[in-house]
């Protein structure tokens, strides 16, 4: 037998032996084993030695959470509010956050805030969200430290003040939490209630970069290209926006294509314009759609097209681009005079 051959058996034998663990898994979860029960909704969940399978994952988690096993509570509310192996209900979803957190599940609590803040399944209550929030944050959970940051950011029950903003986007930001680096970065970029310091801004949005955030990706971008706090450098500003635009961000996607199309810091490449202000524009950004209606109308790398151009330019007023409005009255009024 080659090594191939006993190495191709022996993942046979696993996978059998695998499968029968799972099995007796299941049947032991099915007799009342809440351990059990919450094991074979996992398995199901991640896909894990079997077919991924949200259904059966949420039965079996439904299972354990009757016999108050807490962390199936807390799946059961992710799962109703994501509509994952049941349907969507976001009054389900808060019903069981709320058995979860009761136990002191701090995720739970951390979600009970984003519930109620938001209003979902319940009437919007900021005093209710900053409570859930300090309740987790109290435990170091880092998501519920960047909510608080959020409430303050954005004046949610309180007085707005970046300044008490900043101090839990950090206390988050010790837990390397994106979301935090990113907001960091985007407060001290404008400078509203707390000095400007665009240095720090870049510090904050590279962190955040480095985590893959598409957002800070692109403000990374925008400053390279106008040259706001670092030596203006169109490659470096490509860069970045390539950095978000190759994981899908329509954002980034628009700005790669529209630098390719003006030539800025290269020589104009209408195709590659074309290819990604498509992308761009599939997913509905207005300023991509905006662009390749210019693009149809006077020819860039392609024939002419009136009709195309006006289609794009419809599309873009759709999605609430001004540029567009313009372009498209100044095209209808040409072809009224032809």
């Amino acid at each position: 037998m080659t090594k191939l051959e006993e190495l191709l058996k022996q993942q046979i034998e696993i996978t059998a032996a695998i499968a029968m663990e799972v099995k007796k898994c299941e049947e032991a979860a099915i007799k009342g084993d809440s351990e059990k029960q919450f094991l074979a909704a996992v398995i199901h969940y991640k896909g894990e030695a079997v077919k991924q399978n949200f259904a059966e994952a949420f039965k079996f988690f439904k299972l354990a959470a009757t016999k108050e096993h807490t962390e199936s509570e807390f799946f059961l509310g992710d799962m109703s509010l994501n509509g994952q192996g049941t349907a969507q209900n976001d009054k389900e979803a808060l019903s069981y956050f709320q058995l979860a957190a009761a136990k002191e599940h701090s995720q739970a609590q951390y979600m009970l805030g984003v519930m109620f803040e938001r209003g979902k399944g319940t009437k919007e209550d900021f005093k209710e969200a900053m409570r859930c929030y300090k309740l987790a944050a109290k435990k170091d959970n880092a998501d519920a430290m960047y909510g608080l940051g959020g409430m303050y950011e954005n004046s949610h029950g309180v007085e707005q003040d970046d300044v008490e903003a900043v101090r839990w986007y950090k206390l988050a930001a010790q837990h390397k939490h994106k979301e935090a680096y990113f907001r960091l970065g985007v407060i001290y970029s404008k400078g509203n209630t707390i000095k400007k310091d665009l240095s720090e801004a870049l510090r904050w949005y590279g962190l955040a970069s480095e985590k893959g955030h598409a957002s800070a990706q692109i403000s990374i971008g925008v400053m390279y290209q106008s040259g706001e706090g670092v030596e203006q450098s169109h490659d470096q500003a490509m860069r970045y926006y390539k950095m978000a635009a190759v994981h899908g961000n329509a954002e980034g996607q628009y700005k790669v294509g529209f630098m390719l199309q003006n030539g800025m810091g290269r020589d104009r490449d209408y195709p590659q314009a074309m290819h990604w202000l498509l992308l761009a524009a599939e997913q509905e950004n207005a300023h991509a759609q905006s662009a390749l209606g210019f693009m149809f109308e006077h020819g860039q790398g392609v024939n002419e097209d009136e009709s195309k151009a006006l289609m794009y330019f419809r599309k873009a007023i759709k999605n609430g681009d001004e540029t567009a409005l313009k372009n498209r009255d100044m095209l209808e009024a040409k072809l009224e005079k032809k």
